[in-house]
């Protein structure tokens, strides 16, 4: 954008002339009031004073004066963040280099030097006046695009989460003995990262955003059940070792159907579907390396995914099924205690462990 497209001013601008010299003032008043509205103040403290009260558009600032120089006038207005951005414009005689340095390290704008032409005085003015307002312009079209991307992000994520949801809605439906278990496992990950980001040298990735999206993607840890026959997943009994290997391959059925959504959100898939295809195809590994579809190990198995196996196998542990009878909690904790380093990533067990109250209150609120 050129000066000349930046909006007309909605009123005359204000111009805040400092001098010690009544002569200069009085001059200076003249020569600008035709154009702007001015105000005088014959020291720094005044300046101050009155920029405190509502900063001018500009200030045309004297160096040498009683009390307070225009240096430190200057450098005290540009750390005030209501007056950093007005343009100061120094009016003096000093004409060596190193005090126009001194004047532009202590934020001044521009120089005028006395015995000044008024010509001069009102074509700098209004040069950094329009100046001042193309920013502002500039400033106020930032702010509004601002806006807009935010209005975008949250339109993108409100779309996100209702397709979540109905994602999620349709496991549910397929398989409606889990009850809460979506609830319940989306608040158990929750509380175990929020406990493991806590302590000294946590993993740099659980920041507060990223355990807001492990969390919203929890939820999505089965959602690959969608693909299996309903003769398999709503079996009563025991499954055959046929149906078991059909049943496993939900891991990877899932995680594929998570790439998909990614594929076609691109960038604006977030946090929360990388996590949900890493929970979906990761959360049946163990630490040892026995478990499916990959057989990684370790660090290896992606943290989301190691969080929803302790958090997945607790709550099955805990909740009636048509094959099982519950576990109490303490049957659980144990039983999860002693696959630590096999089937859990002991970290995880540890914040189990510190969380356990947390954790129940967890189990009873969201009880089947």
């Amino acid at each position: 954008m050129t000066l000349q497209d930046a909006p007309a001013p909605a009123q005359q601008s204000t111009v805040l002339v400092v001098d010690d010299t009544p002569a200069n003032l009085t001059l200076l008043a003249q020569v600008l009031k035709p154009d702007y509205r001015v105000l005088l103040a014959v020291n720094g403290a005044k300046a101050l004073e009155i920029c405190r009260r509502q900063a001018p558009d500009l200030i045309v600032l004297d160096i040498m004066m009683p009390g307070m120089d225009g240096y430190e006038v200057c450098r005290q207005l540009k750390a005030d963040p209501d007056t950093r951005r007005v343009p100061v414009i120094f009016l003096t005689a000093l004409a060596r280099p190193e005090d126009e340095t001194a004047g532009f390290d202590a934020g001044g704008a521009d120089f005028i030097h006395k015995p000044f032409n008024p010509a001069t005085v009102l074509a700098r003015v209004r040069t950094h006046l329009q100046l001042k307002l193309a920013e502002d312009h500039l400033l106020r079209h930032n702010h509004q695009l601002s806006g807009e991307l935010e209005a975008r992000r949250l339109e993108v994520e409100r779309l996100r989460d209702t397709t979540l949801f109905v994602m999620v809605g349709l496991a549910e439906f397929r398989d409606a003995d889990t009850g809460n278990h979506i609830q319940r496992t989306q608040e158990y990950v929750r509380t175990l990262a929020r406990w493991i980001a806590d302590q000294p040298g946590a993993p740099a990735e659980l920041t507060d955003e990223a355990i807001d999206e492990l969390a919203k993607a929890a939820p999505l840890h089965d959602i690959g059940k969608v693909a299996i026959p309903d003769g398999i997943l709503l079996k009563p009994g025991k499954l055959s070792a046929d149906e078991w290997r059909v049943m496993k391959t939900h891991a990877e059925q899932g995680a594929d159907l998570l790439q998909r959504a990614i594929d076609r959100l691109g960038d604006d898939a977030g946090l929360m579907l990388t996590f949900g295809k890493q929970i979906a195809r990761h959360h049946h590994e163990k630490w040892d390396g026995s478990g499916y579809p990959d057989g990684l190990a370790a660090e290896a198995i992606p943290l989301a995914a190691r969080l929803m196996a302790v958090a997945d196998v607790y709550d099955a542990l805990i909740s009636v099924r048509p094959y099982k009878r519950p576990m109490s909690h303490d049957e659980a904790l144990a039983f999860i205690r002693d696959g630590s380093g096999s089937h859990f990533d002991p970290r995880v067990v540890q914040a189990l462990n510190a969380c356990e109250d947390a954790v129940k209150a967890i189990a009873a609120r969201w009880a089947d």
